[in-house]
This record gives C-alpha cells, structure tokens and sequence, in this order.
C-alpha cells in the first residue's frame, strides 16, 4: 500500500513538474500578448497603407492596455492629430505554449475631423493577423484591407 501511494506520489509530482515549466513561455513568441508589437497594415490590392509601433500589457478582463502608440507610416489621415488606442484580446492556450485567441484594437483622434481605424484579428504564437478598417472625416481616410502585428 506504502510503495503504490508514493509511487502516486512521484507521478503527480513529475505532472506539477511539467505544467510548470510548460506555463514558463518565451515571451510574445510563445503567444504571450505583452511586449511590443510592430504592424503593417496593407490596403485591399495588396499596397502598404499604415504602419505602427506599439507595446501592450495585459489589462484587467479582457482590456488591452496600449502604450507607447506610434505611426510610423500614416499619410494625411493621423498626421497632425493625437490618437486614442483601445484594445481587447481572449486567448486560450494549452500546456505546451500554443497560445491563439480573438484581438480587437482601435485607434481613433482627438481632434474634430475623426479618424476611426479599427483591427479585428486572431492572435497565434506571436503574431497577430486579420482585417483593418478606417472610416474617417476625410474621403481620402476610408479603407479597408488585411493587416500583421508581429512581436519585435
């Protein structure tokens, strides 16, 4: 009875082990959300349309906290304008690191001619993909298209 109890022992103690260092990840290419992100946003025939640098950190729920926002392309439709960004994100994972869930971002200005872009996509391992759209004050700032984040 002894031996069988401690070998029980031994086998949960080798599962806690490995859910352990499974839960240990490698940071955003391992599918975790924090960290930063660069994204390229590429209009409908396959042209660049935006681009930006960003870091995010996971908020309370499902928020996304976006800091550090910067366009580091954007023609006339963010230029002169201060930006609000928002975001949200669901993951689900298993124990081995493959980590893919829902990602929702927007990024809208403050100023009276309202720019509004808004990225709704997946995240898997490390990288973010899906669809942008712009709708905007300015006829020159609508559009549409796909667009990737990566972990830099």
């Amino acid at each position: 009875m002894r031996q069988n109890c401690m070998r029980q022992s031994g086998i949960i103690g080798v599962v806690v082990l490995a859910l352990v260092l499974a839960g240990c990840g490698n940071g955003a290419g391992g599918g975790n959300i924090n960290g930063s992100w660069t994204a390229t946003l590429m209009n409908t025939e396959g042209t660049p349309a935006f681009a930006f640098q960003t870091s995010f950190t996971q908020g309370s729920g499902s928020n996304l906290n976006v800091v550090n926002f910067s366009f580091t392309t954007s023609g006339n439709c963010f230029a002169s304008q201060q930006t609000t960004e928002t975001g949200s994100f669901s993951l689900t994972g298993n124990f081995n690191g493959n980590v893919s869930g829902a990602f929702a971002m927007t990024i809208e200005t403050t100023g009276s001619e309202k720019d509004i872009l808004t990225l709704q996509g997946t995240v898997n391992n490390g990288k973010i993909t899906g669809t942008w759209t712009l709708t905007g004050t300015l006829a020159s700032c609508t559009g549409n298209g796909n667009f990737t984040m990566t972990a830099s």
